[in-house]
């Protein structure tokens, strides 16, 4: 892949500077690699490569406005590391759980995150299903997993009662609300609302539906 396709400029700079500060270079290399093996293994569409920047690694960092200080956080369906792998690099406080079924996947994350001397990520490979009781969180984060209405079967569960779900969503969000109300007052959840975030630093700020329980 050619390096010229992914190299960070502009307002991307500006925008990456600000949200990785001193943590820049890591995000850098985790970006190589999603232009490089991530789109070789199939984790990455090929037609993503010059956005990788702004519509995945720098909307998915964002999101860490939400999240408080020292935090434990599990990161549903992984996928590439998004947003799970960025939230890891912006923020060496939080505690991560990457939930990740696919080997193939799994197997990528561990040689991303040791290539980048990512200490506060932990790899599970899974359904976030079976890890219910097994792990311990805050929060919870999913992007590109399902619909709302099927997401909450996934995710509430791992908060054992109390936390957060940040689901990173786009216009149909409202709409995804609306046809999840049922589930949301079968699991009592205490507030529901979209927030965006990032709006200071890009161009298209990132939409979250943000469930507390």
């Amino acid at each position: 892949m050619s390096s010229e396709k992914i190299e960070l400029s502009g307002e991307d700079l500006l925008a990456a500077t600000s949200v990785f500060g001193d943590r820049l270079p890591q995000a850098e290399r985790y970006v190589e690699h999603l232009a490089t093996s991530g789109i070789e293994r199939g984790l990455i569409g090929p037609r993503e490569l010059p956005r990788l920047w702004s519509r995945h690694v720098l909307n998915c960092a964002v999101v860490q406005e939400l999240i408080g200080q020292d935090q434990r956080v599990a990161d549903v369906g992984s996928g590439a590391g998004l947003p799970g792998l960025c939230l890891a690099i912006a923020r060496p406080d939080l505690d991560i759980t990457l939930i990740e079924p696919l080997e193939r996947r799994i197997i990528w994350l561990d040689e991303v995150i040791e290539d980048l001397g990512i200490e506060n990520v932990d790899l599970r490979r899974g359904r976030a299903e079976q890890l219910v009781g097994d792990i311990d969180v805050d929060v919870v984060t999913a992007r590109a997993v399902s619909a709302l209405v099927g997401l909450l079967d996934i995710t509430l569960p791992l908060l054992r009662g109390t936390g957060q779900l940040l689901a990173l969503k786009g216009k149909s969000a409202e709409e995804e609300i609306q046809k999840s109300k049922k589930k949301l007052d079968k699991y009592g959840v205490r507030s529901t609302e979209i927030v965006t975030v990032g709006e200071d630093v890009l161009e298209q700020p990132t939409t979250v539906v943000h469930i507390g329980l």
